[in-house]
């Protein structure tokens, strides 16, 4: 896929509003949430998230809703955020109700694009402004696209278990993320653009994991080892839920810590299994910054104004180039673990928990 942007790392931008909101849970756990901020000075709008899971990764919940909550908060501007469970059904049905209920901004991160360009269109038959968030809707007519620079996740992916390898030949096993998530084929895209040159590596299978689905990763695993002979010295997983199931495959087979695995989203399990030796590095991609980038693109409709990007995404299938805030990605090793947890992605309370606590002391972090 071709694209072009400038990979510019796109920070926490300011917003210029001093009153803060005081939020209401309109409903509790994944299912939503809703605030207000009660002042007739705040935006003069409303707008609406839809995160698309629980089962992808735990960041959605855990990292992406509260910093979407603080940036919203912070900016003084009504919001909902609701999650879609992964069934595009609901998703579709949680749109409709938004727009129902006044949203004037819409931001999604779709489950497939075909699901996800309906809602836009939609979304723009009624007047409201649509978003891509983390993930770009082919043929979508999302006015801006917030995501991190997906095939620079893939080159960094790539580049980490050539490290982790060194010059030596080896067999190279790619699990890779959703086939209906067009940042999976980013991601593997940019890893083969580093890993194919190496002619010292050979891949010896590859398949891509349906929904991100942690269970089905580890069946698909078994099956491409076995079908390797157990001939696998390395696992180019898409995110650290995957890299999890490869791991549980591997230790089944007494190879855990032998097989460099690679990951993504730097979630609490990833970074104790770079801890423990099982895991060799993952992806950080800062929540708070993304959430941050979105919240800003956001206000900046809600206010009638053009949001500040860094270039343009080519949407593969229309060709349109998508205005887009794409931010830099950064690769976390068991050296730099401590990065996460300084930037807050992540607590030294639940990371460095039970025989976790001696493997964070060992590297520096407390």
């Amino acid at each position: 896929m071709k694209r072009k942007h400038s990979l510019v790392l796109v920070g926490m931008l300011g917003v210029a509003m001093s009153l803060t909101a005081c939020g209401d849970d309109s409903d509790s756990g994944s299912e939503g949430s809703e605030g207000s901020t009660g002042d007739s000075s705040a935006a003069a709008g409303k707008i609406g998230v839809i995160l698309p899971d629980t089962e992808s990764s735990v960041r959605w919940e855990s990292a992406d809703r509260p910093a979407l909550e603080a940036a919203f908060k912070e900016a003084g501007v009504e919001y909902d955020i609701q999650n879609a469970e992964g069934d595009a059904e609901r998703m579709t049905q949680i749109a409709d109700t938004m727009i129902g209920n006044g949203v004037t901004v819409l931001a999604i991160v779709n489950l497939d694009s075909e699901s996800g360009a309906a809602i836009q269109e939609k979304a723009e038959s009624q007047g409201v402004a649509t978003i891509d968030y983390d993930r770009l809707t082919l043929n979508g007519t999302a006015q801006y696209y917030v995501s991190f620079d997906n095939t620079l996740v893939g080159e960094l992916q790539g580049q980490g278990l050539a490290d982790c390898l060194g010059d030596k030949k080896a067999n190279i096993v790619f699990l890779n993320g959703s086939p209906t998530d067009n940042n999976a084929t980013l991601f593997a895209d940019g890893a083969h653009s580093v890993l194919d040159p190496m002619t010292n590596f050979t891949v010896v299978g590859e398949q891509a994991v349906p929904e991100w689905d942690n269970e089905e990763a580890a069946t698909i695993f078994q099956q491409l080892y076995t079908a390797a002979d157990g001939k696998v010295d390395g696992v180019l997983a898409a995110n650290d839920g995957l890299g999890g199931a490869a791991i549980g495959i591997l230790e089944g087979n007494g190879q855990a810590g032998k097989v460099p695995v690679t990951g993504q989203d730097a979630t609490v399990e990833g970074l104790q299994n770079i801890l423990a030796g099982t895991q060799c590095m993952t992806v950080y991609k800062s929540a708070t910054q993304e959430a941050g980038a979105l919240a800003d693109a956001a206000i900046a409709l809600v206010n009638g104004e053009d949001a500040q990007t860094t270039g343009t995404t080519k949407d593969s299938e229309s060709g349109r180039e998508v205005p887009s805030i794409l931010l830099e990605p950064l690769s976390i090793t068991k050296d730099n673990v401590g990065d996460v947890i300084t930037d807050g992605g992540q607590t030294v309370e639940d990371v460095c928990t039970g025989s976790y606590a001696a493997l964070c002391t060992e590297a520096g972090i407390s």
